[in-house]
């Protein structure tokens, strides 16, 4: 959803325009600059002009992870990616320096159609067959995804590879540990599960990492069909598994309890999608991989959230962003990683 800039977050007009005039030609008029508040990480504005629409991702303000909110390695990987998988957007113009905003940024075209938030769109009559379809859509374009051959096509410089479980597991326990603050619990028991308990056996291909239905664009013609594919801030040559973990970490069911149905942000729970086992099993079959125990990463992804929702949360505390949505943030850590003990104990 596009709103006002938020207070602080204000793209400095005066040094960006002769930016975007210096590397994109042709464009009229405006622009009117909005904000998307859907993205919780990087920034993201919908720049009008009278005759182009554009998106322009930015890195936020404050502590940042290494490799995190990387605009120009976003940008290069969609760029190479785009011949071989066509749902990532046309990539326009990247600023690789601070000069201009204050930190990096890039331009692609906007993708024409509606995008899944909390609900599904409301202007489309959703039967339970039609939801079906989307979410058999949805979880084919990530089996699609995974399936690309990378070193065929010369993406293996995409990511590192070999060692990806390893350098994931031991990457989010630090990142989860620096952020962590006084109101949330050390993770530390999940932390060492999950040191413990890494699969033998790795599995290597595209992987997204931010895999959800509100990072897909549907088709306005065909709500069922997705266009496009958002947000591939995190994406790297990685296991698929850990891809599909992380993914059903967000995917709330209409029967989940009460909080974390309060944290939900697309609409899983909707009548038709599949639950998590059932996801699960689809994967499975059509992709081929035998899935024996997800534990892992089920494990994983709930970590994972953990920590993204600490990261953020730790921005705000300290005041890198006054977006409000994120003062409760510690809550959502502390429910995750209780789940993750519960999951470990095999109580869910």
């Amino acid at each position: 959803m596009e709103k006002d800039q938020r207070p602080g977050e204000e793209l400095d007009m005066n040094r960006l325009l002769p930016w975007i005039n210096e590397h994109v030609q042709g464009l009229e008029g405006g622009p009117n600059v909005t904000q998307f508040s859907g993205g919780a990480s990087n920034w993201t504005y919908r720049l009008q002009f009278d005759n182009r629409d554009i998106i322009l991702r930015r890195a936020p303000l404050g502590k940042k992870a290494a490799g995190a909110h990387n605009m120009p390695r976003e940008y290069h990987l969609q760029k190479k990616l785009k011949p071989h998988y066509t749902y990532v957007p046309e990539m326009i113009a990247v600023c690789e320096n601070d000069d201009v905003l204050g930190s990096t940024f890039y331009l692609m075209e906007r993708l024409v159609g509606m995008i899944p938030r909390k609900s599904l769109p409301r202007e489309v009559g959703w039967s339970p067959d039609i939801v079906k379809k989307l979410c058999l859509s949805f979880w084919d374009k990530m089996i699609e995804l995974h399936q690309v051959d990378y070193e065929k096509h010369g993406l293996d410089d995409l990511g590192k590879g070999e060692g990806y479980v390893e350098r994931q597991v031991t990457g989010w326990n630090k990142r989860y540990a620096d952020a962590k603050t006084w109101n949330v619990p050390s993770g530390e028991k999940v932390m060492k599960w999950l040191e413990q308990n890494m699969p033998t056996e790795e599995r290597l291909c595209i992987i997204h990492n931010d895999f959800r239905l509100d990072n897909v664009v549907l088709d306005p013609n065909d709500p069922a069909n997705i266009v496009g594919v958002l947000d591939w801030e995190l994406a790297a040559i990685g296991d698929p598994l850990m891809d599909l973990g992380s993914s059903l970490a967000y995917w709330v069911h209409d029967d989940d309890n009460f909080f974390i149905k309060s944290m939900r942000r697309q609409p899983s729970n909707t009548q038709g999608m599949m639950k998590r086992q059932e996801v699960i099993d689809y994967y499975a079959e059509k992709s081929g991989l035998q899935i024996d125990d997800f534990r892992f990463y089920r494990v994983y992804g709930l970590f994972r959230l953990a920590g993204i929702a600490q990261q953020i949360y730790y921005r705000y505390s300290k005041g890198f962003t006054k977006n409000e949505a994120f003062k409760n943030f510690w809550m959502i850590s502390i429910y995750l990683i209780k789940t993750c003990e519960n999951v470990i104990k095999k109580k869910r």
